[in-house]
């Protein structure tokens, strides 16, 4: 059988017995699941010793999880039993140690796939690890905050207006998304001032190819144009693209939490609640900047064109 190891680790500004007592009672685990923020609606069942939880939903399955043994402020064992969409076992660990003022946490699952599946180990064992650092994220902000900071719009089915846009085409490391957009949309944004009567809309960016097992994406950083220049600077290019209808989800809160956001895209989207439009790359719309507001209040829509 393929077996699949993963192992994440995230420091929580907080104490240990704070941590722990957040991790030992699954009562607080909605609050920062990184599948539950997908599907609010998803049914949850919490055992009154707050130590068994079931699930079911349509985007997250269903399963469900034991804890079967705990050493307190050290590591928590679960037994985790998925049902849908297929059946399944798994072995979880959290552990716990104290750094400094700090409590580092790590996540770990070691589990294996039915055997015709084979041919997917490396892309689940990329998409789990993905979850778990999203729920790390989301946790953090919890047993910080007392909440996360990661709000999600399911707005449906909208219309993109289409438009000209010039940009700046990047292929970055996932761990070098916010610096490599950050350099991108800095040219853009010099470049734009002097030109600012041909600006037209919010920027965004276009997500060409996104390389899971790599941890990488290819991208352009884009702003939206009344008319195409003739003449664009080195390492720019140009483009128009047209109106389209989208199925739009959208984010309030840190960027390191948007991909809350596209996963819940990607879940819907194997749930058959839309069917994607293959021949248009999904979008990401910012409608305020971080210069402009906190980044608790930055509001982003992600578009994915349907059929």
């Amino acid at each position: 059988m393929p077996k699949i190891e993963i192992s994440k680790s995230i420091k929580v500004n907080s104490k240990i017995d704070e941590v722990f007592s957040k991790l030992n009672d699954f009562s607080h685990w909605t609050a920062w699941s990184p599948w539950i923020i997908t599907e609010p609606e998803t049914k949850v069942t919490v055992g009154d010793d707050k130590k068994y939880y079931h699930w079911s939903g349509n985007r997250t399955g269903e399963g469900e999880m034991k804890i079967i043994n705990e050493k307190e402020n050290e590591s928590i064992d679960i037994d985790l039993t998925f049902i849908k969409p297929w059946k399944s076992t798994a072995k979880v660990g959290l552990k716990l140690k104290s750094v400094g003022d700090e409590t580092e946490v790590t996540w770990t699952m070691s589990s294996s796939l039915p055997f015709f599946m084979f041919w997917m180990k490396k892309m689940m064992t990329a998409f789990i690890g993905m979850d778990y650092e999203r729920g790390l994220r989301l946790l953090k902000d919890y047993v910080e905050d007392g909440e996360v900071h990661s709000k999600l719009g399911m707005k449906g089915m909208t219309e993109f207006a289409g438009c000209n846009y010039v940009g700046i085409k990047q292929t970055a490391a996932f761990e070098n998304m916010g610096k490599s957009m950050e350099g991108s949309f800095q040219k853009l944004h010099a470049y734009v001032q002097e030109n600012g009567d041909n600006v037209e809309g919010f920027p965004f960016s276009i997500y060409h190819k996104w390389e899971p097992v790599k941890r990488q994406t290819t991208y352009t950083a884009c702003i939206p144009v009344k008319e195409i220049p003739a003449n664009l600077p080195a390492g720019m290019v140009s483009g128009s693209l047209p109106k389209a209808k989208v199925h739009t989800v959208s984010h309030t809160g840190p960027y390191h939490h948007i991909g809350n956001a596209w996963s819940t895209q990607y879940n819907m989207q194997r749930a058959k609640e839309f069917k994607l439009n293959k021949k248009l790359d999904p979008m990401e719309i910012y409608h305020n900047q971080p210069t402009e507001v906190d980044e608790k209040e930055l509001y982003a829509e992600i578009h994915m064109a349907v059929q």
